[in-house]
């Protein structure tokens, strides 16, 4: 019995160098896709939560200004019928002196319709310390309030 040896296809360099070139495009293409979703997601997040942040961002810094009316127009019916505006003023001044303020967190959610978030605030105080404070926001007349 004689050894035949295994037919070897000829090496094409050419066919190596386009099985390469597809490979590239395809990751390439894929790594678009990637950067461009990611781009599409960010924005569909900044719809969904940029008017709450500015609610919070609004009554943060009046807050922080000592605009007190400002402050309680943020506020929601629920908060507002059980404290005047005289009272939360009253109360805010005597208790409540932040220098700075930063959004930490937030978060929005649709539950059957009704909208409601989260905000994570750390508020610094005068004497340097700082702390979270987790505010509750819910959509009412079509505007975010802060309701907790």
């Amino acid at each position: 019995m004689a050894y035949e040896p295994i037919m070897v296809p000829p090496k094409n360099p050419q066919r190596r160098r386009t099985v390469l070139v597809v490979i590239g495009v395809v990751l390439s293409l894929c790594c678009l896709g990637g950067v461009v979703g990611g781009f599409v997601l960010r924005d569909v997040f900044q719809q969904a939560t940029g008017p709450a942040r500015d609610t919070v961002d609004t009554f943060a810094e009046a807050m922080i200004g000592r605009d007190y009316p400002t402050a309680y127009g943020q506020l929601c019916g629920q908060l507002r019928n059980r404290q005047s505006q005289a009272d939360f003023a009253r109360e805010q001044a005597e208790a409540f002196t932040p220098t700075d303020y930063e959004i930490v967190g937030l978060s929005v959610v649709n539950n059957n319709g009704r909208l409601n978030g989260r905000a994570d605030v750390r508020w610094t105080l005068p004497n340097g310390t700082s702390g979270t404070q987790v505010l509750t926001l819910v959509k009412e007349d079509g505007d975010w309030r802060i309701c907790g």
